[in-house]
């Protein structure tokens, strides 16, 4: 997952003097920047900078922000370490954001997708793990539907074909929705393709959502 020769990620610490937990997490940052896992590492004590907190919506400490991760709480430095190395990877953000619908931070993965939809290709991921987390499943769908139409989700469609092609069928029940969700008419040839998939469940959902995108272009 980790490319030895990228550059290492930056960091940024947002903590405060009566924090019982920004110390150790301001040592496990800083062991690691000694280290070469991470490039630069920037702390900010909010009671004297409280603009740095608004600007980044913080409320609470240890704030911590690795590349593109932005963690909260207390992490130990393997945490830290393992998130550092997961920086700039798809894969790793295709954990990143598993853990975010985890914990039913489904707003702060669209707010990271709006921001950067580079991300997307990583999100799809986690809908082509066949072990991924209902949960975290559901949370992939809400993303996509909140995309619905846009040429964002119109550029995934080579990628949610092949899911439509997976082994499994619950990711290719997936897939059936998703392609819906494009509105576009180069979707419908895979769907039709879905409607005659061997398994029933696939079919009952192709049928459906060749329905609704049917409709959609129709409108």
């Amino acid at each position: 997952m980790h490319n030895a020769n990228a550059t290492p990620p930056d960091a940024l610490l947002l903590l405060s003097s009566q924090c019982p937990h920004c110390p150790t997490v301001l040592q496990g940052l800083s062991e690691l920047v000694k280290k070469g896992v991470i490039g630069r590492l920037e702390a900010v004590n909010i009671q004297v900078r409280s603009d740095i907190a608004a600007q980044y919506g913080v409320r609470s400490v240890p704030w911590i922000r690795i590349g593109e991760f932005e963690l909260e709480g207390l992490h130990s430095p393997a945490e830290l370490a393992q998130w550092a190395q997961r920086a700039g990877s798809e894969q790793g953000t295709a954990l990143y954001y598993g853990e975010l619908l985890k914990q039913g931070k489904l707003p702060k993965v669209m707010d990271a997708l709006r921001r950067n939809a580079q991300g997307l290709p990583a999100l799809l991921l986690l809908a082509k793990d066949p072990d991924t987390e209902l949960t975290v499943r559901i949370g992939v769908s809400a993303v996509l539907e909140d995309l619905a139409g846009t040429e964002t989700l119109q550029a995934l469609l080579p990628d949610i074909i092949e899911l439509a092609r997976h082994d499994d069928p619950r990711v290719r029940s997936d897939a059936c929705h998703f392609l819906a969700l494009t509105r576009s008419a180069a979707a419908l040839e895979p769907l039709r393709a879905l409607a005659d998939d061997p398994e029933r469940a696939v079919r009952d959902v192709a049928s459906d959502s060749l329905e609704e995108l049917q409709e959609s272009l129709d409108g």
